[in-house]
């Protein structure tokens, strides 16, 4: 959520600052703004309601000119959102500003100090109190912007990613984070750097990037070199990495809309997940976390996943693959509850965080649990250099490319693979697997892209499909077994990108409540491909039908019995249960963009909701 771009250098500020902040607009926001620090030392900002369009054309006119200049788009937390609440926020004196992702705990008590002290706000927000205590600090002090930032934070209790700027210091940006990320870009000489809260808006100014790591302080000096302090002022050694991205995933490539751009991604996506880990050739699955880590992966006695949202039903599925392959007890935790609830963790414990961010503010927190436990923990990531990935003893990163549709869909899919190439690679090790089984996951997983292709055939069927369904006001969907929890991922889509109320559950225990709901009106979707419990939810289909539901089934090719049954059938090619989730998800994924289409939503886009939840 919010999205911060920063630039200081020799080139004109506000294009750079523009065009990140489109990079960025997959994140969520309501409104956005800039600042830049003019030539004649004039500080100059602009904000718009509204989309980053609209702030261009509330700025047509005006003076943007500047080599100085920080911008956001907001997602309201403290307060509506309007012009007066949108970043950047202005101290009283007009001469300091700052953007800010986080949220800042204490900021009631620290405004009503403020208050007493003479100043004023104009804005509801817990951001326009840190600006201002930044200025006091600094005029009752007479010192610099860098140490009135870094006395300020420590005063501060809650998440931050913050830019500052002075107009009395024009050759400066001062950077700082705690709980929410921080990128900076370092460009040729040290003549300019770029501030991002990830790495989309700068990557394609340079590959060179700083993680900024919580409690540092960075300061930005135009023609100097980085310098980064903790917040007691402690000098932090430097790591520059060189961060490759493909931009080409940055834009929607001729599609609608990015979420179907990386829904048709997917089989690509997949492959790359694999390539290197995967050797068909030799009948082996690699991965350099099982190589390095070995003796602790194998010794654990328990497998403790933690993730929200997407990822947790992608954590589900992967309690199963480990608990069947390897016979090991695996828990699946939100990470929002585990984080509060006391659990009971051993130092011989895995924990497994999975998140498409690497920065989900819950599944941190949870990480540092259970690193207080002494449990080894494990990530999951597709975002390089992300804090979980910083932040774990060792992972797998995903490697499906940027995701820009706030729906995850090949996040999804490529978290469900890589937990499919863990459970079977340990499994392997463990020699809890038979040969021949393993042997045809190998050949099956190799095919899966192929037969990915072959489902998104199936687009302009399911396009048609979803006009029946905008009627819709509620969608139950049921699955058994490996796809229980595509069920629920499919329900999520639905929810999220079309506002239709959508359930997921056990196919059995429809009868323990939810059956009551099925009439004629209401559309349930079953995820029924071939496999041991198919009779069943064949079974679970009856009853259905008997109450008048409007079925819409998921099959394995060439199902006769399923189409005697469902109003509507759609086809995926056979493959091993395990590795259905990663076909049935797909006609879900492709419903719910339809549903959404037609009813002239955003898809990308979705009210309320932001790519990466950094804040709790």
């Amino acid at each position: 959520m919010c999205g911060i771009v920063g630039y200081i250098g020799k080139r004109e500020a506000y294009p750079i600052l523009i065009k990140g902040l489109h990079r960025l607009e997959y994140r969520g926001y309501d409104s956005a703004g800039v600042a830049i620090i003019s030539k004649e030392m004039r500080l100059n900002v602009l904000k718009a309601q509204g989309k980053v369009s609209d702030l261009e054309n509330a700025a047509q006119g005006k003076d943007t000119c500047g080599s100085l200049g920080i911008a956001h788009t907001r997602w309201a937390t403290h307060g509506i959102p309007s012009q007066v609440n949108a970043h950047p926020h202005l101290s009283q004196s007009g001469e300091i500003t700052l953007v800010h992702n986080g949220i800042i705990e204490n900021y009631a008590t620290l405004r009503a100090q403020l208050l007493s002290k003479g100043y004023t706000f104009k804005s509801q927000t817990d951001t326009e109190v840190l600006v201002q205590l930044i200025e006091y600090i600094q005029k009752k002090h007479h010192i610099n912007l860098t140490t009135a930032v870094r006395i300020a934070l420590n005063k501060v209790i809650g998440a931050y990613a913050i830019v500052v700027i002075d107009s009395k210091e024009p050759d400066l940006l001062v950077v700082a984070r705690k709980s929410s990320p921080l990128v900076i870009g370092v460009g040729e000489g040290n003549n300019e750097f770029f501030v991002g809260s990830d790495a989309s808006p700068i990557a394609e100014y340079t590959k060179k990037m700083i993680y900024l790591k919580d409690d540092e302080v960075a300061e930005l000096t135009r023609g100097e070199e980085v310098k980064i302090t903790t917040l007691n002022n402690d000098k932090v050694d430097i790591c520059i990495q060189n961060v490759e991205m493909d931009l080409g995933q940055l834009d929607k490539s001729g599609y609608a809309h990015f979420m179907l751009k990386e829904i048709f991604d997917q089989p690509d996506c997949i492959t790359d997940c694999m390539r290197g880990r995967l050797l068909l050739e030799y009948k082996k699955i690699v991965l350099s976390a099982i190589t390095d880590y070995r003796d602790r992966l194998l010794s654990a006695k328990r497998f403790i996943i933690v993730s929200c949202g997407t990822s947790w039903h992608a954590g589900l599925i992967g309690k199963q693959l480990i608990e069947e392959f390897c016979r090991i007890p695996v828990h699946v935790e939100y990470a929002s509850e585990f984080r509060y609830r006391n659990p009971v963790i051993f130092s011989n414990d895995v924990v497994i965080a999975i998140s498409q961010s690497g920065e989900t503010a819950d599944t941190l927190a949870a990480i540092e649990l259970a690193k207080k436990h002494g449990a080894m923990v494990f990530g999951i990531v597709n975002a390089v250099g992300s804090s979980i990935a910083r932040n774990t003893d060792t992972g797998i990163y995903t490697h499906v490319g940027p995701e820009i549709g706030v729906a995850s869909t090949k996040a999804f899919t490529g978290q469900v693979t890589v937990l499919t190439l863990l459970a079977s690679a340990l499994a392997k090790e463990m020699n809890r697997i038979d040969d021949e089984y393993f042997t045809s996951i190998i050949n099956e997983l190799s095919a899966i892209p192929d037969k990915m292709r072959l489902v998104l055939q199936k687009n302009d069927e399911i396009e048609v499909l979803s006009k029946i369904f905008t009627y819709a006001h509620n969608f139950l969907y049921l699955g058994r077994g490996w796809n229980y929890p595509v069920a629920l991922e499919g329900a999520l889509k639905l929810k999220e990108i079309s506002y239709i109320h959508a359930e997921g559950y056990p196919a059995a225990e429809m009868k323990h409540g939810p059956i009551a709901l099925v009439d004629s009106e209401m559309p349930v979707v079953f995820i029924a491909p071939h496999h041991e419990l198919y009779k069943k939810i064949i079974s679970n289909m009856q009853e259905v039908k008997a109450r008048n539901g409007n079925i819409i089934a998921i099959v394995t090719e060439g199902d006769t019995e399923v189409k005697q049954i469902a109003k509507t059938v759609i086809e995926i090619p056979n493959t091993l249960p395990c590795l259905t989730p990663l076909l049935t998800s797909i006609p879900l994924q492709l419903l719910a963009y339809h549903v959404a289409v037609q009813k002239g939503l955003n898809v990308d886009q979705p009210r309320n909701l932001a790519k990466s939840v950094t804040v709790e």
